[in-house]
């Protein structure tokens, strides 16, 4: 299993479709953006929300405990304890920071 870090699928992408869509100025440039949006809305419905659970919360704390790793943002830790306690793979352009976490595999689909 694959688990997308928040910096691969931003709510920035949609967020300037919206803005398309308000400054479009033809009904071509609208039908345009409207299928952008039905696009991205369509993306949004094939996402999965993985829950922070028991084995998660395990994870979390045996982070926390390792000294080398506090420079790591908290939001960074609780996604790489998500993505052990499920046994899967981070997708993320921040190798920087998940590289450092013992036994975290991870890739970057994006850059």
């Amino acid at each position: 299993m694959f688990i997308l870090d928040t910096d691969t699928f931003k709510i920035e992408v949609l967020r300037g479709r919206f803005d398309y869509m308000l400054k479009a100025s033809t009904s071509d440039d609208l039908l345009k953006a409207q299928r952008l949006l039905n696009r991205s809305e369509s993306s949004l419905d094939k996402l999965i929300v993985i829950p922070f659970d028991t084995n998660a919360i395990n994870h979390f704390e045996s982070l926390q405990a390792v000294k080398r790793l506090r420079k790591i943002g908290r939001a960074d830790l609780l996604i790489a304890s998500i993505v052990l306690a499920h046994k899967a793979t981070l997708v993320t352009r921040n190798m920087r920071h998940f590289r450092q976490i013992p036994n975290l595999r991870v890739v970057n689909w994006v850059d």
